[in-house]
């Protein structure tokens, strides 16, 4: 089975499935908060348009989740400074 880390959670997917649609299949809604008022921002578009789903990658830059190709051993956390 392919895996990917999400803030230390195991997360399952399917060979050439996003970072984004991998989530949203094991349930995470929210990948990251505003910088003002912490509000939750998840996948919104879910085809590269909006920045709502950014994330780093391997301690990447920022990158959006829904247009990322997720890869076995990928660790992603939610982008902090977005």
């Amino acid at each position: 089975m392919n895996e990917l880390t999400f803030e230390g959670r195991a997360v399952p997917f399917v060979p050439g499935q996003s970072i984004g649609a991998a989530l949203t299949g094991a349930g995470v809604t929210s990948v990251r908060v505003t910088r003002l008022g912490g509000r939750p921002r998840g996948l919104f578009c879910g085809i590269g348009v909006c920045f709502d789903c950014l994330v780093t990658v391997n301690d990447g830059p920022p990158s959006r989740a829904c247009v990322v190709e997720a890869r076995p051993g990928d660790v992603v956390k939610g982008a902090r400074d977005a």
